[in-house]
């Protein structure tokens, strides 16, 4: 495996992953002969949100979020020499949550080298669903939206807002997984391609200064199998010389790289570094 950056990685502080420490995704960084990696936990959800996930657990608790920013920036000065190690979160646009939103950038931000603003809830009303929590909360939408159609349309309407929605100068410059969506196309598959819909929000990113999530996680997905966006979206991206960061989204340490040996099969991984921004 060729020296690459990884710049979407979770931690111990999620709590849907695994206890694996942060020393052992670091040690496993430097084994893989990785160049550098951002952490991107889970930011904690804006008070008042109501996690509709069972478990509760889509966010990082607030009260560990000191501990987490003090382990990594101590983490980043011990391997100074070693791994470049940048401090980061992934935080969540929320649709009628932007000012909590806001206000939670505008405090933690200084704090941040980078981070990443992914859309994992959509609203119907005055409910919210997790588009990616399991295949049965996806066919719950299914129903409460009356179509997979009416899913990916209401998820590609919210993801455009988190792009356009004013969320302060600490706002995410990646957008996440932005055809997360697909997650689990095989078991309910839409009758639209929702190019038209890709195309468009590419145009806002290229428009914004934006750059891209380029996510290794759907390919191992069982009811996926492609990347987040897919080849043909980040082909559209280099066109339009719009930046993207490879990320496996590891929420273990053994996740790290995953998805990568496969994307740079594709040509994608090895465009000039001007259009990859790590």
């Amino acid at each position: 495996m060729s020296t690459f950056y990884d710049g979407h990685v979770h931690t111990p502080y999620c709590p849907h992953g695994t206890a694996d420490p942060i020393s052992l995704y670091i040690e496993r960084a430097i084994e893989l002969g990785l160049s550098g990696m951002t952490f991107t936990e889970h930011a904690p959800l804006p008070s008042g949100f109501i996690d509709p996930v069972p478990e509760k657990d889509s966010g990082m608790e607030l009260s560990r979020l000191s501990s987490y920013l003090d382990e990594l920036g101590a983490a980043k000065q011990y391997y100074s020499k070693t791994i470049s190690i940048n401090i980061g979160l992934e935080v969540d646009f929320i649709d009628g949550f932007e000012k909590e939103t806001k206000d939670f950038l505008n405090e933690v931000g200084p704090r941040l080298d980078d981070a990443i603003l992914s859309v994992h809830f959509i609203k119907q009303e005055s409910s919210y669903f997790c588009i990616d929590y399991s295949e049965d909360m996806f066919g719950e939408m299914v129903r409460s939206f009356g179509s997979t159609d009416n899913v990916y349309s209401a998820y590609y309407k919210t993801l455009s807002k988190s792009i356009t929605s004013d969320l302060g100068n600490y706002k995410p410059k990646r957008i996440g997984h932005m055809t997360l969506a697909q997650k689990f196309k095989k078991q309910y598959p839409t009758d639209q391609s929702y190019q038209e819909e890709i195309r468009t929000i590419l145009e806002l990113i290229k428009l914004h200064g934006y750059e891209l999530d380029y996510n290794g996680a759907g390919l191992f997905k069982p009811l996926c199998g492609e990347s987040y966006p897919p080849h043909w979206v980040i082909e559209e991206a280099i066109k339009q010389k719009i930046p993207f960061v490879y990320g496996s989204d590891a929420h273990s340490a053994k996740g790290l790289g995953q998805g990568y040996d496969i994307l740079i099969h594709q040509d994608l991984l090895s465009v000039p570094l001007s259009l990859q921004r790590k």
